[in-house]
């Protein structure tokens, strides 16, 4: 696969839930569309893709998605300044304003379908190409370019990335009964877990069925248990974004200006 083949690739980012964990944020507003600094995270993470080369989109939309279309919508606009002429009702276009190299698809999936029906809601789109997917509520600095090679090299139909988040809880290490250590840390032993950031062939669409169909559950399941899916190991930064704690450590990482995922 030459460069300009990879970065052909179309990346489908699923922006449709409902967020209840985050409910003081998502009463208003789709979970994508949660600000981190000042832009939604959805932004954030399709920044980090296009860093790689990775310019085509296909959002899955479904709770408040009229949202996440304004917010494109309006982007050209919001985003530099302009002249407005009151009297004669004309108005001049952002001035200076550094427009994304993006194509973005918006997709209306449904307000109940589950994860693997919004994608396959998406196969007319992406039935004859090789195509990245992940979750838009989560960030990593995963090597996207690295993550593709992987892929392509194995020959199965999907890769996952497995991560170890950090440990939601800080880690005691004892003598005795007294604490000498006191470390918040990633798990350790195995902890891997699915951290999104996923590639997949057209040939998992006939592993998916209707709105129903929940991607996590029988799909990948039924990948695993033919040999189809192989795990692409990311030992460095990953963080979901469920709980406003997890948004506050987000945000005090992009605050920092040294955001991991930042490129």
């Amino acid at each position: 696969m030459n460069e300009k083949e990879m970065n052909a690739t179309k990346v489908v980012i699923l922006a449709g839930g409902l967020g209840t964990r985050l409910a003081e944020e998502t009463e208003v507003k789709p979970k994508p569309m949660v600000e981190i600094g000042d832009r939604p995270l959805l932004w954030h993470l399709m920044k980090f893709y296009a860093s790689y080369g990775f310019n085509e989109f296909y959002l899955a939309l479904g709770y408040k998605g009229e949202i996440i279309k304004r917010f494109f919508h309006d982007y050209y606009i919001l985003e530099g300044d302009m002249t407005i002429n009151l009297r004669e009702g004309h108005i001049t276009g952002a001035h200076e304003v550094r427009k994304p190299d993006w194509m973005v698809h918006l997709i209306d999936t449904g307000i109940q379908t589950m994860t693997g029906g919004r994608l396959k809601r998406l196969e007319p789109q992406l039935k004859n190409a090789t195509f990245m997917m992940t979750y838009g509520d989560g960030l990593s600095n995963v090597n996207l370019k690295d993550l593709l090679t992987f892929h392509r090299s194995h020959g199965k139909l999907a890769t996952v990335t497995a991560v170890r988040p950090p440990a939601r809880f800080g880690g005691l290490e004892f003598k005795g009964d007294e604490v000498i250590r006191f470390t918040e840390k990633p798990q350790i032993g195995e902890g891997w877990i699915n951290g999104g950031f996923f590639v997949f062939e057209p040939e998992v669409f006939s592993f998916l069925e209707g709105d129903d169909t929940i991607l996590e559950a029988a799909p990948l399941e039924s990948l695993a248990k033919q040999g189809q899916l192989m795990a692409f190991r990311h030992d460095k930064f990953w963080q979901c974004m469920d709980t406003l704690r997890d948004k506050r450590v987000l945000e005090k990482l992009w605050e920092s200006g040294s955001a991991p995922w930042e490129i």
